[in-house]
């Protein structure tokens, strides 16, 4: 039986499964998705995600849940703007938070005039805002973001370490990030994913750099498979993927390899067995040549 060319093997400690998500709708789609220039509004700026948009994280949350990804989950990683880390916290994050339980919520009640509930951080994967995976930068006020000191107020439980400036100092007014720029962002962003350890990992972030990192990192698929994973994310639509280490990016050792035939011996009978099939494989060699 001839080999397949267009099937792969890799070991399991040199993959990654990641759980893409696009943002809720948030305010400034509901205009700029029928004019574009809408985007351009001062009153999109950070655009927070809409009462249509909490219905599709509602519904999102109950899918996750139904399939059990929801307790496969080891971390989620969003973009720091309202409207991804609503949409993070909506989905992924624990049940109703009440005063008395030990730790600080994932988001506060109101947030944002969201007139939601705030959300625990109880059984729940921890959750880490990255800029690398923020939407195309400069230009369109929704792209904009708070202080990450605002962010804290409305997010306690949400790890902004990773943010090295309060304010925003990506975005700019007059310059808009080009495309190629941002297709070059999201492959470094997902380059980055192999320094952390977990296997699982959901992330919460915007339509741009989606299309961009995936149209760039599908080119050698097949048509059909490069268009499965590139096509147009709608409003939180979740899509997984498996990412594979073919350039040695990470450094974990496989978690559950076994090496075989312990103790080691000469005097067990499979050592023995294995030494004479190579002594014999060798001599059939020499007698071939």
């Amino acid at each position: 039986m001839e080999p397949n060319a267009g099937t792969a093997i890799y070991p399991l400690h040199r993959c990654k499964t990641i759980h893409l998500v696009r943002h809720a709708q948030g305010v400034h789609n509901v205009e700029g998705e029928m004019d574009h220039s809408a985007y351009m509004k001062p009153e999109f700026f950070d655009a927070r995600v809409t009462p249509l948009g909490w219905n599709q994280v509602d519904c999102l949350r109950e899918h996750v849940k139904k399939i059990g990804l929801a307790e496969k989950i080891e971390l989620v990683i969003c973009s720091p703007l309202l409207r991804t880390m609503q949409t993070a916290v909506g989905v992924f994050g624990g049940e109703n938070y009440t005063n008395g339980i030990s730790g600080s919520p994932l988001m506060v009640e109101n947030a944002a005039d969201s007139g939601r509930p705030a959300i625990s951080n109880l059984n729940c994967p921890p959750f880490l805002a990255v800029e690398a995976c923020r939407e195309r930068l400069g230009v369109h006020p929704c792209d904009k973001r708070r202080s990450v000191t605002e962010y804290r107020t409305l997010f306690p439980a949400i790890d902004f370490s990773l943010i090295e400036n309060d304010e925003d100092v990506l975005w700019v007014p007059d310059v808009r990030e080009t495309l190629e720029s941002l297709g070059q962002r999201g492959m470094k962003f997902i380059d980055w994913l192999w320094t952390r350890e977990e296997k699982e990992i959901a992330i919460v972030t915007h339509s741009g750099l989606l299309w961009h990192t995936l149209r760039m990192y599908s080119k050698e698929c097949h048509p059909t498979v490069r268009h499965e994973v590139s096509k147009y994310f709608a409003n939180c639509e979740l899509r997984s993927l498996v990412l594979v280490d073919r350039s040695m990016l990470g450094s974990d050792s496989p978690s559950y390899n076994y090496p075989g035939k312990i103790p080691n011996g000469v005097d067990l009978p499979s050592d023995v067995s294995d030494k004479k099939h190579l002594e014999e494989e060798a001599q059939e060699g020499t007698e071939s040549v």
